[in-house]
């Protein structure tokens, strides 16, 4: 590989650092072309990427960044998942991944300007889906209006079951 082709990798890597929202790092060691290929595959369904690449390169990438603090991590055959969409989904990807493939190992990885070691990249994989984070916010949101709205509907509810309670007295 000549310098030219060295460097458009290195800018390559940057650039797919800045589109994505979560970076996660793995080693591979000993995983066959189909376990990567399943890897692959199912990470694209999530709108995630799961690339191999040289450790110098990429230290050559994260030298004045702030993805700079995985730098210790690069050792060894590692992999790197880049996750465009939802971090969740990509982290569960690569969980579920590690569960079934004993040759793949979360090394860590980061998110917004944080580091994120092998324990918390599980912690994030363990985490509902999106929509239902969403959902949950809303629904906390809505909640105490729902219930003032009970109340203040409930002094003309029985205001009126007085009334019809007074009038069933009177024809009888």
């Amino acid at each position: 590989m000549n310098r030219q082709e060295k460097i458009q990798w290195r800018d390559n890597i940057a650039s797919s650092l800045d589109k994505s929202s979560a970076v996660f790092l793995a080693q591979y060691k000993g995983m066959t072309v189909a376990e990567l290929t399943g890897l692959r595959r199912e990470l694209r369904s999530h709108n995630a990427e799961f690339h191999v690449v040289k450790n110098t390169i990429v230290k050559k990438a994260i030298e004045e960044r702030d993805e700079n603090a995985f730098a210790s991590l690069l050792k060894g055959q590692v992999g790197i998942v880049y996750a465009y969409g939802d971090a969740v989904a990509a982290a569960k990807v690569v969980k579920k991944t590690v569960k079934g493939c004993e040759n793949l190992q979360i090394l860590g990885g980061f998110m917004d300007s944080a580091l994120l070691n092998t324990q918390s990249v599980d912690e994030l994989a363990s985490l509902p889906p999106r929509d239902v984070l969403l959902a949950k916010i809303i629904g906390s949101l809505v909640s105490p209006h729902k219930g003032l709205l009970g109340i203040l509907s409930g002094v003309p509810r029985q205001f009126v079951q007085v009334l019809n309670a007074i009038k069933d007295k009177k024809s009888n």
